[in-house]
């Protein structure tokens, strides 16, 4: 049997993997492609995992996703995974797969997975995309101007933080891909385009528009070229540096924040406008506000953008809904499913993963949960009191 094709994207928090894969995943549907899909989250709350699941090239079976998730895949631990994610695969699968894709956590350093790929004989590496933010180089490296001599500065002082993972990850990359320029100007993009070239002139760098790739020409890549990183694995990095089960490399912390209760809309916006910073580099996950009761609803923060995305609604939204168009039967039903849900607003819930700069995230994470409604406002909004919610009212739904 010849080897699986692999693809890994891999790329900083919030540059745009999870949109790519969408996108790869839903075309694999209508193109009729067997591709696999394995998606790792360093946090216990599987959010990307879950938005992949809901692809209809994977809710509808015709393509097998495997989550791996509370560790970063380039560790040990998500090494081990890895393996038998992939065994699983091939072993309980019925058809041979065109491509195996696979999204890496933001955190991910991607030389332990080309090591590991370069010593497989099941498994054929074509390619390692490396998707970098243009407005996060804009605002922290001056559109990447800054950030080939702090990285030099990090090397002689011995220092590691994201600037690090950042270059290095473009250094290990076989292709690189700007995204978010439409939110840069045309001389911060070029200037960053110029720079990742310095960084990796051995990789093609393009610009990628909101995750818009061909699919088909991905199964016509090479093999990835081992040999122009074989100095890199060799001489400049050691294996133990990226075993990080335990401490996080980077000085990258993560904080989960779970509760039953909704979120005061306008003390979240006051709280994000105040407190995110370059600091808080990603936070995502499911989440309801006082105003918006009966939508679910995903919130999606990179850097100092933040999206809010409909997921569907909550049943327990569907079932006071006077009218939801449910059948008096179809509603008891629904409310014995209600009842079995362990919080006091139904199936409605805040489950939110927040990763950043160790010495920042705690007050980040204090000042979100100081948005959920307090007790005497549960009451009143209980009582039909309303809130302000400056939250924009059109808000994209991310699953049809």
């Amino acid at each position: 049997m010849a080897p699986f094709k692999v693809i890994i994207l891999n790329g900083f928090l919030g540059s745009g993997k999870t949109t790519l894969f969408r996108n790869l995943l839903t075309q694999s549907k209508k193109l009729e492609l067997n591709v696999a899909a394995i998606v790792n989250d360093m946090s216990e709350l599987d959010v990307d995992g879950e938005i992949l699941g809901n692809n209809p090239a994977i809710e509808e079976g015709d393509n097998p996703l495997v989550s791996i998730h509370s560790c970063v895949l380039s560790s040990k631990k998500g090494l081990q995974q890895l393996q038998t994610a992939l065994l699983d695969l091939i072993e309980s699968s019925t058809k041979t797969f065109e491509l195996i894709l696979i999204e890496t956590s933001g955190s991910c350093h991607p030389m332990p997975l080309i090591e590991f790929f370069k010593k497989s004989e099941d498994f054929k590496l074509t390619g390692v995309f490396t998707l970098v933010d243009s407005l996060s180089l804009s605002r922290d490296f001056d559109s990447g101007e800054s950030l080939i001599p702090s990285f030099q500065d990090n090397l002689k002082n011995g220092c590691r933080d994201v600037t690090n993972l950042l270059v290095e990850q473009v250094l290990f990359g076989s292709h690189i891909f700007l995204t978010k320029t439409d939110r840069v100007s045309h001389y911060e993009s070029d200037v960053a385009i110029e720079t990742l070239r310095k960084l990796n002139p051995n990789a093609s760098v393009q610009v990628l528009h909101f995750g818009n790739m061909s699919l088909p020409s991905l199964l016509e890549l090479p093999i990835y070229d081992f040999q122009s990183v074989a100095v890199l694995t060799q001489e400049l990095f050691l294996d133990s540096e990226y075993d990080h089960d335990g401490d996080r490399p980077y000085n990258i912390g993560t904080r989960v924040v779970k509760s039953d209760l909704p979120f005061h809309p306008m003390r979240l916006w006051d709280v994000c406008h105040t407190f995110l910073n370059e600091h808080i580099y990603r936070s995502k996950g499911f989440f309801w506000l006082a105003s918006r009761d009966k939508f679910a609803m995903l919130w999606n923060q990179a850097g100092s953008g933040i999206n809010l995305e409909i997921v569907g609604s909550w049943r327990a939204g569907i079932a006071e809904d006077i009218e939801s168009g449910l059948t008096e039967t179809e509603i008891i039903e629904l409310k014995k499913r209600i009842e079995k849900e362990p919080g006091r607003f139904g199936d409605r819930h805040c489950d939110l993963t927040i990763i950043g700069n160790k010495e920042h995230i705690d007050d980040f994470t204090s000042a979100i949960e100081s948005c959920f409604l307090s007790e005497a406002e549960v009451q009143r909004w209980r009582n039909g009191q309303e809130f302000d919610d400056p939250w924009p009212r059109t808000v994209k739904k991310v699953w049809n």
